[in-house]
């Protein structure tokens, strides 16, 4: 067992309380982790939390230029935090030790606060190719820094951005309704007029269907990756996946009506998605 800085113990348990507060489903997945890498998952999380919570937190500036701003801000204390190794913010604090003990890529958040930005004002992405580049972004890159934790070897660091792709392409799948609400059109080719009524219309159901067959052929290419890894971090990474596929199935079973049904999935639904993946189902 990895004994962390006595100094440290605060930062990483912050991260830790930041990670189970806004993402229970992550949380209990990384519970299955080895106890050695714990701790910098959440440290990750509470990076990448502090960036959404700029653009997204109900604490957020005003305007898309001030978000922008603070998100400049967040990237140069993490860029001086690597400098110096240390910071005097707790999250980043222990992430710059968290990337030290662990090599981990932290250069990859450049690429993931590039897309934060895109979240600052109004968003339409237009093409497959600009969705590819934000996922690549905002998914890819945490995929890829989380795969030396997950004993992944650098051959297999790609398949993990992948594997972050499929888990927030299904997000936006799921979340088509709420993310119209805040102005952003993720779906390539979602029409404004269509995502404004109360059910999903004939040609919207279809462009879902399309993207929730691309969710599930990036779950399927990447699972010889996950299938390699150390049978310690294999579990919880199966577990995650469980409750992502489910989702789609949630969204199958809807006719891909993302604007008027339930798509999330409750707490029966989740719970029965854990119990299958823990008897090896």
């Amino acid at each position: 067992m990895t004994t962390l800085p006595t100094d440290l113990n605060g930062s990483y348990e912050l991260c830790r309380r930041i990670h189970r507060r806004h993402d229970p489903t992550y949380y209990w997945a990384t519970r299955r982790l080895p106890s050695d890498v714990r701790p910098a998952v959440h440290a990750l999380y509470g990076f990448v939390r502090g960036a959404d919570e700029l653009v997204d937190g109900p604490r957020r500036p005003s305007d898309p230029a001030a978000r922008l701003a603070a998100l400049d801000a967040w990237e140069g204390a993490l860029a001086t935090g690597l400098e110096r190794g240390s910071s005097d913010h707790p999250v980043i604090a222990a992430l710059v030790d968290a990337g030290s003990r662990h090599d981990l890529p932290l250069d990859e958040l450049r690429v993931y606060m590039r897309s934060m930005r895109v979240d600052c004002g109004r968003v339409r992405i237009a093409t497959a190719d600009e969705l590819d580049r934000y996922m690549d972004g905002s998914a890819g890159s945490v995929g890829r820094i989380m795969a030396p934790l997950l004993g992944a070897p650098p051959a297999d660091r790609d398949a993990f951005g992948a594997l972050g792709k499929a888990f927030q392409l299904t997000n936006f799948i799921r979340d088509v309704r709420e993310d119209w609400v805040l102005d952003r059109v993720y779906l390539p080719a979602a029409g404004e007029p269509e995502l404004a009524r109360r059910s999903a219309s004939p040609r919207l159901r279809s462009l879902v269907a399309g993207e929730v067959d691309r969710a599930r052929n990036l779950f399927a290419a990447t699972e010889p990756a996950v299938a390699a890894t150390d049978g310690r971090v294999r579990p919880a990474i199966r577990l995650a996946r469980a409750v992502y596929v489910r989702v789609l199935e949630r969204i199958e079973r809807v006719g891909y009506d993302v604007l008027g049904r339930r798509t999330e999935l409750n707490a029966v639904e989740l719970s029965q998605a854990v119990a299958l993946t823990l008897r090896g189902r």
